[in-house]
């Protein structure tokens, strides 16, 4: 079957990869007592699969089988899950996919610990498969970990950290890789150890997953940047995680940072809309530079044909489907 963009691959592949993530969800919360089991699924299961069917879309592309790379994408969403459940206690988001959030429905301690039933049930599967497989997952589970521990989350810390100098200006790439490109190229790798790919294929699907992860993080905070602008203000929870982004897009930008972040200010000046439009201008220069980053990663590895022409078109197609995303209806 011949696919045009990557959002008709992920149409066609998406019911049975999630007819199988709900398979092995219910299997792994088999037995535990929950508050609210059903909203508790639906939550889980509202997920995009962008990552499962990148696995997907490197094993065909490669020969592979859907049968062989099906539980490899779904310990890839279980853990996506996981940290985007943890994400929403550590961060207090009550909402996630237009639905409560684990927390808010099962309590912290619980939430935390379904979460980490789901990062070992995920390593659990692949380490069944071999070990390379489970390599792979524990691999990225501790990466994004490390890369969540990066990420400010107190403004007097960060005021702290900043005016000590201990805050690393230059830290937004190492985020961003490690809480999001790491995990994309974890799901090609594995794609690609599904269909028996050799070492080479292994290291450039894994970089190239590495950059369209990278690509769609910026992406995604560029969206936040432009709803702030949009709205001319911006939530000090927002002004803390986006602080990295600034100091590394628009270092000038720090002492206007410094005294926000002191003033809680929540309407923005003049001087901070023109250094949220000057961080919007660089972060799409750099979204652009990811993206033929990821390209050049295909490289002479993969013999061409339809499905690597799809993985040349996937990541643009991914910042697209995101931005699309976000429009207000009717537009």
């Amino acid at each position: 079957m011949m696919f045009q963009r990557f959002h008709d691959y992920l149409t066609s592949i998406r019911p049975s990869l999630e007819q199988a993530f709900s398979r092995e969800l219910r299997a792994l919360l088999k037995g535990i007592s929950l508050k609210e089991p059903v909203s508790l699924m639906e939550t889980l299961r509202a997920g995009k699969m962008i990552r499962g069917s990148l696995s997907c879309m490197i094993s065909h592309a490669l020969g592979g089988t859907l049968d062989s790379v099906l539980p490899r994408a779904v310990a890839v969403e279980l853990i996506q899950s996981a940290t985007l459940l943890h994400d929403d206690f550590v961060y207090q988001d009550s909402f996630r996919r237009h639905r409560p959030a684990t927390w808010t429905l099962e309590g912290a301690r619980r939430a935390v610990l379904i979460g980490d039933v789901m990062f070992a049930s995920a390593i659990k599967m692949m380490s069944d498969l071999s070990r390379e497989d489970g390599a792979a997952v524990s691999h990225a589970i501790a990466q994004v970990s490390r890369g969540a521990l990066h990420e400010p989350v107190e403004p007097s810390m960060l005021i702290r950290e900043i005016e000590s100098e201990r805050f690393k200006a230059d830290g937004y790439p190492e985020i961003i890789r490690l809480k999001t490109g790491i995990l994309f190229g974890t799901a090609c790798s594995l794609g690609t150890i599904a269909a028996e790919g050799s070492a080479e294929l292994k290291e450039a699907s894994y970089g190239y997953g590495v950059r369209v992860g990278e690509a769609y993080q910026i992406a995604d905070d560029l969206l936040d940047v432009n709803r702030c602008l949009l709205n001319r203000s911006i939530r000090i929870e927002e002004m803390v995680s986006l602080a990295p982004m600034f100091l590394h897009f628009v270092p000038e930008t720090c002492p206007y940072l410094l005294e926000a972040l002191k003033s809680r200010r929540l309407e923005l000046t003049e001087a901070g809309l023109k250094y949220f439009r000057e961080a919007g201008a660089r972060m799409e220069r750099e979204i652009e530079r990811r993206l033929e980053l990821a390209s050049s990663e295909i490289g002479p590895h993969f013999t061409d044909n339809a499905y690597v022409e799809l993985m040349r078109k996937a990541p643009r197609d991914l910042v697209n489907m995101l931005n699309e995303s976000e429009k207000p209806m009717g537009r």
